[in-house]
């Protein structure tokens, strides 16, 4: 049997004090130990959040191809559509995040795949737009345990020094999947129509379920993939992560405290910023430039490109300084005045307009992995999950305000001017209260 390698083997911390911060370098060739966990359990989370946005963002892309004109649907009904996946997106998180934390993780996204496939494939069969409506918020309720289930998962197998990028992995399938997903979406619509692209999209899902199934398991302890060594030694520094929490008795203890009821508000309002972008960017670019579907796809591609890099980037400087805060709210406020830039210019420069959106983008989505990294590390375990779904709850409800109201002052101005200027508002809000709490910025602690 081979050996756990040093510490130093698998990650090398250099303190570089000239310099005053704290770097994590990896190491080239760390060994299967520590590649392990990281090539098995990283590009599954990956693709399962990344089907979840597949089927999530694609409204946009059908209704710009064809679906509101065949059903009839009009500006306000169509904001409303866009917007009921997000109001069903709230319910069920906090209950999810206790069956995952308590039970299992693993069977709770088993059911939520299959079930979302099924839904996502229906958006394209049915022809009454009040099962349409039926079926965007039920699939808005199987999506909804998706999130908080995945980081309670991560959390029991990736530690502090490696937590920000596990979860900016995890949450790349959002940026990365709209990418590749507005392009296909596009050359699918025009090649089966919005009906065949729904229904293409929502094959993968139920067939991944299995796959999922398969491949993962709850903790480290039921891995037997996984070196018994390196298995000892994950599962002494998770605990050793824990024994440094103050004890918090239950979700409602936890609910109450500043910090928790703080960064709901801010991710409320951060969520207004990002879905407006996320389920309108395409209608707005097709009305701004008149292009075609497949043009709209492929420009649309632009800002989550940017998002990807920008993810990757930040979450690699925070878990090397231990710094969470400092890799949250610049972004923000970047992607509020690119948003602002982009009310103040209006119609009268297309292309620079559209390099403020793809700034915006990038930004937007650059603090994902810092900022669910800062949440489990501020409560213990048994909290920690049921304050991130209650996080993600109001970033649900800002979602569904962010694409109604987006959609809405679309289709009211006749323009998108009023929703940059609405989405710049409300990034800046989030910025600013994050600023309002204490930083966190102790040095990382030794990765396996």
């Amino acid at each position: 049997m081979a050996l756990t390698p040093p510490r130093s083997d698998a990650r090398r911390i250099l303190w570089e004090k000239d310099y005053g911060r704290w770097t994590v370098m990896s190491a080239i060739a760390a060994g299967p130990h520590y590649s392990s966990r990281w090539g098995r359990l990283i590009p599954i989370a990956f693709i399962t959040y990344s089907l979840a946005y597949v089927d999530r963002a694609n409204y946009s892309l059908g209704a710009a191809g064809g679906m509101a004109h065949d059903l009839n649907i009009d500006a306000a009904a169509s904001s409303l559509l866009g917007a009921l996946f997000f109001l069903g997106y709230f319910f069920f998180q906090v209950p999810a995040a206790y069956y995952a934390e308590k039970r299992s993780a693993k069977e709770l996204i088993f059911w939520s795949l299959i079930l979302w496939g099924i839904f996502a494939a229906a958006t394209g069969l049915l022809t009454d737009i009040r099962l349409l409506y039926v079926d965007r918020f039920l699939l808005g309720v199987t999506e909804s345990v998706v999130l908080p289930g995945m980081l309670i998962f991560l959390g029991h197998w990736f530690v502090k020094a490696e937590r920000s990028r596990a979860n900016t992995f995890l949450i790349l399938g959002n940026p990365i999947t709209v990418l590749w997903m507005s392009i296909v979406s596009g050359y699918l619509v025009q090649s089966f129509g919005w009906r065949g692209m729904f229904i293409i999209e929502g094959a993968p899902p139920i067939i991944w379920a299995f796959v999922w199934r398969a491949m993962v398991n709850d903790w480290p302890a039921q891995a037997e993939w996984l070196d018994p060594n390196e298995r000892v030694e994950l599962e002494r520094k998770l605990e050793d992560e824990q024994r440094q929490f103050k004890p918090v008795r239950d979700y409602a203890a936890a609910f109450r405290t500043p910090m928790v009821i703080t960064l709901a508000i801010q991710y409320f309002c951060w969520s207004v910023g990002v879905y407006g972008f996320v389920i309108w960017l395409p209608s707005m670019l097709k009305a701004a430039g008149e292009t075609s579907i497949v043009l709209v796809g492929w420009l649309s591609a632009g800002p989550y490109l940017a998002a990807a890099a920008l993810m990757i980037i930040g979450s690699y400087f925070s878990d090397a300084s231990g710094n969470r805060k400092n890799f949250v709210w610049p972004f923000l406020l970047i992607g509020a005045v690119a948003f602002y830039g982009s009310y103040l210019l209006g119609t009268s420069s297309f292309w620079l307009g559209y390099g403020l959106l793809v700034v915006a983008g990038g930004t937007m989505y650059a603090p994902y992995g810092p900022f669910f990294a800062w949440i489990a590390e501020t409560l213990p375990r048994n909290v920690a999950g049921g304050a991130i779904a209650l996080i993600n709850c109001c970033g649900a409800l800002g979602s569904f305000v962010g694409s109604y109201f987006v959609g809405w002052l679309n289709g009211v101005t006749g323009s998108s001017d009023a929703s940059y200027l609405f989405m710049a508002v409300a990034l800046l809000a989030s910025a600013l209260l994050t600023l309002t709490l204490r930083g966190h910025a102790d040095a990382p602690a030794p990765a396996l």
